[in-house]
């Protein structure tokens, strides 16, 4: 079984990036997007001028500061590798978003990375949400992992050009 990790978020964020569970090099140096081949903070850094070579503590720190938050849609989960296609769904259990979000009531906007958060979060934490949770603003971003090699890294930058304040 898989654990997943805590929250990066300060009290303040108004913004939260879901993933579905870290992968194998995340897990291993237990911080999100390890993989150096991902994009998340190659496009973190080009949003939000978060240097991509800073130790990741100094860069979640930042982040936090921008008022964006990090976690993932599954506490738990059984896995082979890293691909969300391996994930066993009977052994999925989610993280406590209604505790999260009473705990960040700035929370505005939530972005999926990737369809299997959106997935899972949809199917099944949203429908157990108080109502007023229920409507915060979601929308999915294309995965920045390696394996989704359809778009090039311009084409996900784009795309993920919504998280930028205006």
């Amino acid at each position: 079984m898989l654990q997943g990790f805590p929250p990066v978020a300060a009290a303040t964020a108004h913004t939260l990036i879901l993933g579905s569970m870290p992968g194998v090099p995340s897990l291993r140096q237990q911080q999100y997007y390890a993989n150096p081949h991902n994009a998340f903070w190659r496009i973190i850094e080009a949003l939000f001028d978060i240097d991509v070579a800073s130790p990741y503590a100094q860069r979640t720190e930042a982040m936090t500061a921008k008022g964006v938050a990090l976690w993932d849609v599954m506490k738990h989960c059984r896995r082979d590798g890293s691909l969300d296609a391996s994930i066993e769904s009977s052994s999925i259990v989610t993280n406590d978003f209604a505790a999260f979000f009473m705990q960040h009531p700035c929370i505005q906007r939530i972005f999926f990375h990737g369809g299997k958060a959106e997935q899972e979060y949809l199917r099944r934490v949203r429908p157990a949400l108080p109502v007023v949770m229920q409507q915060i603003s979601t929308q999915r971003l294309p995965s920045t992992s390696p394996a989704n090699a359809r778009l090039s890294f311009e084409q996900k930058l784009q795309q993920w050009a919504v998280l930028k304040p205006q």
